[in-house]
């Protein structure tokens, strides 16, 4: 199939799929370090599982559409679905919740509807939440904020899955908010627990800060642009400033909710995935409103306390219909 073209000149890009996605993979790198810096090797293990599967997983796919498998692994695309599923699980979760994972991002979420390029859903969301609905005890046993693991620690629980349950695991802020409210509890006194920081979870607070230093070096590199997490934030501030002015002992407050949770790693690493997130300019504004909204209806009446993949994928599925509409001239 030949494509007509206008005439010369043309505007040179240097965009490609490589430099897209390991731009956004060194945007990374900063909340990766902060992660391991408080928690420990569980995090690099899980990382080194996800990017070994996604890659394997990768190579045998193409081999058997009989596609290049070289230029395909060197593209970035695989390497940076497997770190953001390795980010977004449970640090200390079995060795086989992120192979899982993986797999089902890489063969269901991405292969099955063409590879790259034409997959309808976020592949790294598209396995969380099949993980979560799948295996919700596995997938909410996350790693207290208090508990470093060193190379041994770490190797015993995810592979032998021994977990110490009174000093390694815990709630999230999120999971434990929504818990005590609906025991009666007051959100003053809920925030006074020690799982609390000034904000927010205590640690997670330097990682989403973290998110949020990537998301600009991104927004710099013009690698994202700058309305769809914009949108997101805007989207879940609105309406958490709204509930909380009217009772703010039953809603928190809108800071907690930037800062809690995948909030910032949505809005700047998840949401502007080129393939599945709207293109059009009103498009990526209503598309961000949406996912931030979205984050915020589930999150306070919804049955999960972080919602931010269910919101992705819900705007996944509403995207081509919002560029329809709101297509330029």
């Amino acid at each position: 199939m030949q494509f007509p073209t206008s005439c010369s000149p043309f505007t040179p890009s240097n965009n490609s799929v490589q430099r897209i996605m390991f731009h956004v993979i060194a945007a990374l790198l900063p909340a990766i370090a902060v992660q391991f810096w408080f928690f420990g090797f569980s995090i690099l293990m899980q990382i080194c599982l996800a990017i070994g599967t996604a890659l394997l997983t990768e190579a045998l796919c193409l081999t058997a559409r009989k596609r290049d498998i070289v230029s395909a692994l060197s593209d970035g695309s695989a390497l940076l679905t497997a770190l953001l599923i390795a980010i977004a699980i449970p640090s200390i979760a079995p060795w086989w919740v992120v192979i899982t994972g993986t797999l089902f991002a890489i063969l269901i979420a991405k292969h099955i509807y063409g590879g790259l390029g034409y997959n309808p859903f976020n592949p790294a969301m598209a396995a969380y939440v099949f993980l979560l609905i799948s295996f919700p005890l596995q997938m909410t046993q996350w790693q207290s904020p208090f508990a470093f693991l060193d190379f041994s620690n770490a190797f015993q629980l995810i592979f032998s899955e021994q977990i110490a349950f009174d000093g390694t695991t815990s709630a999230t802020v999120l999971d434990l908010t929504k818990t005590q409210l609906h025991l009666g509890q007051n959100l003053a006194n809920i925030q006074q627990q020690a799982l609390f920081g000034f904000i927010a979870d205590k640690n997670r607070e330097l990682i989403n800060l973290a998110y949020l230093l990537g998301g600009l070096f991104l927004l710099h590199k013009k690698i994202i642009h700058w309305a769809i997490p914009t949108a997101v934030i805007l989207g879940l501030l609105i309406p958490a400033s709204i509930a909380y002015s009217i009772d703010n002992s039953l809603y928190s407050s809108p800071t907690f909710h930037l800062m809690a949770g995948a909030t910032l790693c949505c809005a700047f690493f998840i949401a502007t995935d080129p393939v599945t997130a709207s293109s059009s300019k009103k498009g990526r504004l209503i598309y961000g409103l949406l996912i931030g909204s979205l984050i915020y209806c589930i999150r306070t009446w919804g049955g999960y306390p972080d919602a931010a993949a269910f919101a992705v994928l819900l705007a996944n599925l509403s995207a081509p219909s919002i560029d329809y509409y709101l297509k330029g001239k």
